[in-house]
């Protein structure tokens, strides 16, 4: 039942581990990208509005993440070739966090995350296990959600997304990181 969110003036998905909850939160996002209502997605919260964007209007209708389906057919959250080689190894937990401070660079002067920011290249910290899948960006943006801040890469030339945003909405912003950890 969505009645409860008519009165809100915006909805706010925090970071998280774990399924409890994840299709409720995946249904208040939708409510939020449809009816025009400010919507921010922190860590847990950008993995989600990019599954049920992915789910609703890129039509990609088994999206998930690995973290809820590790062998999904179209798991858009997943973990790093890096991440899965650690894993592999043996450290399925902590080894593949990442963890601490990482540079984003905003890539487009005219999108909600230069507004929020006003500089080229933040720095935010970190605490998660899995990242936007790169190989279904281009299906992301085709239908409208695009990439508004990325990690350039490491020695191994991986780029990470660290935000998303809708521009067609007023305020449909997510970011990878935990904007929180730096707050006073």
């Amino acid at each position: 039942d969505q009645s409860a969110l008519k009165q809100v003036d915006g909805i706010l998905v925090p970071g998280g581990f774990g399924e409890r909850g994840i299709e409720g939160k995946m249904r208040g996002i939708k409510y939020a990208r449809e009816n025009q209502i400010p919507y921010f997605g922190i860590c847990l919260g950008l993995q989600l509005a990019v599954i049920e964007f992915a789910r609703n209007v890129a039509g990609i209708k088994q999206a998930n993440s690995a973290e809820f389906d590790r062998e999904g057919k179209d798991n858009v959250i997943d973990l790093t070739e890096k991440q899965k080689e650690t894993e592999s190894k043996g450290n399925d937990k902590g080894g593949t966090m990442r963890l601490g401070a990482y540079p984003c660079k905003i890539l487009n002067k005219d999108s909600k995350a230069w507004k929020a920011y006003r500089q080229d290249i933040i720095s935010e910290r970190h605490r998660h296990r899995y990242e936007v899948s790169n190989p279904y960006l281009a299906k992301l943006e085709a239908k409208g959600m695009v990439v508004s801040g990325k990690y350039l890469g490491d020695k191994s030339g991986t780029e990470l997304v660290e935000m998303m945003e809708i521009p067609a909405h007023p305020w449909f912003l997510g970011c990878q990181f935990h904007p929180e950890f730096l707050s006073k």
